[in-house]
């Protein structure tokens, strides 16, 4: 059996020998949250590819505004995407994906394809665990 390195937390290093463990979880925390999902597959999904924040609100379904702030400021910040600021009366800001966002679309894509390819399954498991 191989030894398997611990991180600080003292849990295994399963990361693939990523040199900043905490970093790597932290990333892929942010970008497999359901929201950022969301934000991301409905900004690539949109005709223009771009969008304002009240078009991706009506086009991702039960996302509060707040939380459609925080994951924009976050996708922002981590180089996902792009905010634009028009100098119109009233203000326009629209968001686009980057490359590096555009980067990340297919392994959401395969997420999204798993789980509609496996929900019934999923559902079926739950029931059969809660039935004991």
């Amino acid at each position: 059996m191989q030894d398997t390195e611990t991180d600080q937390d003292g849990l295994p290093d399963l990361l693939c020998g990523f040199e900043d463990p905490v970093a790597f979880r932290e990333l892929l925390t942010k970008v497999g949250d359901k929201w950022s999902i969301f934000v991301l597959l409905a900004l690539s999904m949109l005709p223009r590819k771009r969008a304002r924040f009240s078009e991706l609100n009506r086009a991702i379904p039960a996302i509060s505004e707040r939380m459609l702030a925080l994951t924009l400021r976050q996708a922002e910040r981590d180089g996902l995407v792009t905010r634009e600021v028009f100098a119109e009366v009233p203000p326009r800001v629209e968001y686009e994906l980057t490359a590096m966002g555009k980067s990340l679309l297919p392994a959401l894509q395969g997420l999204v394809d798993w789980v509609a390819d496996n929900s019934s399954r999923v559902t079926v498991a739950r029931e059969a665990f809660d039935a004991h």
